[in-house]
């Protein structure tokens, strides 16, 4: 059988109906502020709607359809660029990014929650255009294929294949034996962190505009802010209260879960989970140490600002509280090393994830092992359990075609003007979905000098880190297209 043309438009009308619906919520921003981009917003948001109308009633499927894994690749690969461009629509119909490599570019970093942004004053942006921004990350935060699996089973549809390729990590363990009450579950958490966020950062001084759009860039482990500082100007407490959320953005859903269950038992067998944790604590008393050290920087000021970016950049969220390329070159090299750690699978997070980094640790050591006792069985373990030699290929495949991308579009990058560091940085950044780096694009500076060419170079690179490579890279593969069933 062939590619199940129908449910694949089916399932993209729905997309860009959901979209559209988020849209519409701008306007509250529109009306509330007195902005002037009510004709934009609802221009979009009517053709996006219009168009995933008419993709769904086209597509109408009187029996059940069978999404496999062919077309769940397809799916979610071309969701995300149809989401990416209807979501360009509100920046360049208001006039905030006119050309389209720049509106692709901003909405692509938010859906993908990469959070590097190309807007060179956000003072200039009304605060409607502000709240899609935001918007758009926490959409892209947990998935809105993860969202429409959750109702597509009550229009007939199964969404499992869609959830294997759109979650990240290498087991897709359920909360629920129905994949749909699993995203139902996944969204409720993402939706009471969200909440609890709002209303912590409130508390600390905040507006409420300002703690809605920060607290969706947080949970969503993105990065768009409202000011060109990032929040480097916002409350101790505030910067405080982010860090936390962070942290638990960047940490397994499915573990959250089971915390909110009292499943403590499922923490404590979870070797990824410790790893995390000590990434972000060794990293974060060492960055403290050399501040105390070389910088000069007060015992509180320097725990919280190396807290908040080593957190910051380890969940690929992006937020600042300072310009740690300002604190010399060892921290800009320590800050460009993590951009390729990520956080915990299952988590909102990009990045190659701290879980494959533990199972490539281990096996490397079993090898040596191996080389000293060659007839002896020695298995790689995690969290208790064996692996099979197929989940550590497909991780092996993956942090080299991880390296592989990152080079090839460094250079691609740089031949088109920026420095090496830039270029390297930019391209790291962009696949880890984490948005500031070193050099140009520090998180004093945005992407905004970069070309039209480099743009669509680093939106592809983002594609590629949020539906980690192989969804993406799969559709290239001329097998793809000839393979049956």
């Amino acid at each position: 059988m062939g590619l199940n043309i129908r449910a694949i438009i089916n399932v993209l009308g729905l997309m860009l109906m959901i979209n559209g619906a988020f849209m519409l919520t701008c306007l509250s921003a529109t009306f509330y502020y007195k902005c002037t981009d009510l004709i934009p917003i609802l221009v979009s948001a009517t053709a996006t709607i219009g168009l995933g109308l008419l993709m769904f009633v086209l597509s109408r499927i009187r029996t059940r359809p069978n999404i496999k894994r062919r077309e769940g690749f397809l799916i979610v690969t071309l969701g995300w660029m149809v989401m990416a461009l209807s979501g360009s629509l509100p920046y360049m119909l208001s006039g905030v990014l006119p050309g389209l490599a720049d509106a692709y570019f901003e909405s692509m970093s938010g859906f993908t929650t990469t959070g590097a942004s190309v807007i060179s004053d956000l003072r200039l942006v009304q605060k409607d255009i502000l709240l899609w921004r935001s918007l758009t990350h926490w959409i892209g935060g947990m998935g809105i294929i993860v969202l429409a699996v959750a109702i597509l089973p009550a229009l007939g549809i199964g969404g499992m294949q869609l959830f294997a390729a759109e979650s990240s990590g290498i087991s897709h363990d359920k909360i629920s034996p129905r994949i749909s009450d699993t995203a139902k579950r996944l969204w409720g958490i993402y939706v009471g962190l969200t909440v609890a966020q709002i209303i912590c950062m409130r508390l600390t001084g905040l507006g409420w505009f300002d703690s809605v759009c920060h607290s969706f860039g947080t949970v969503a482990t993105a990065g768009f802010g409202n000011y060109n500082d990032s929040m480097m100007s916002f409350p101790v407490a505030a910067q405080y209260v982010t860090a936390f959320f962070m942290l638990l953005g960047g940490t397994n859903f499915m573990l959250l879960y089971f915390l909110l269950k009292g499943r403590w038992d499922k923490l404590r067998k979870d070797d990824e989970l410790y790893t995390y944790l000590a990434i972000i604590g060794l990293f974060t008393f060492g960055v403290m140490y050399y501040l105390l050290r070389h910088v000069g920087m007060g015992w509180e000021a320097s725990f919280r600002h190396s807290l908040f970016q080593v957190i910051s950049i380890v969940t690929t969220t992006g937020f600042a509280t300072a310009d740690y390329t300002h604190w010399g070159q060892a921290m800009s090299m320590v800050f460009f090393m993590l951009l390729f750690v990520g956080a915990m699978a299952g988590s909102t997070t990009g990045g190659m994830k701290v879980v494959r980094h533990v199972v490539l640790y281990k096996n490397a050591f079993a090898e040596i092992r191996r080389q000293l006792h060659p007839n002896a069985v020695i298995p790689v373990r995690l969290n208790g359990r064996s692996l099979s030699q197929d989940v550590i290929d497909q991780i092996t495949s993956f942090t080299i075609f991880y390296i592989v991308c990152f080079a090839v579009s460094t250079l691609a990058i740089a031949f088109t003007g920026p420095d090496f560091a830039t270029s390297m940085s930019a391209a790291a950044s962009c696949m880890g979905c984490t948005g500031p780096g070193i050099g140009n694009i520090s998180p004093s500076f945005n992407f905004s000098f970069f070309s039209d060419g480099a743009k669509w170079i680093l939106s592809w690179n983002m594609l590629l880190g949020r539906l980690e490579l192989f969804t993406v890279l799969v559709l290239l593969s001329p097998y793809f297209w000839r393979v049956r069933g």
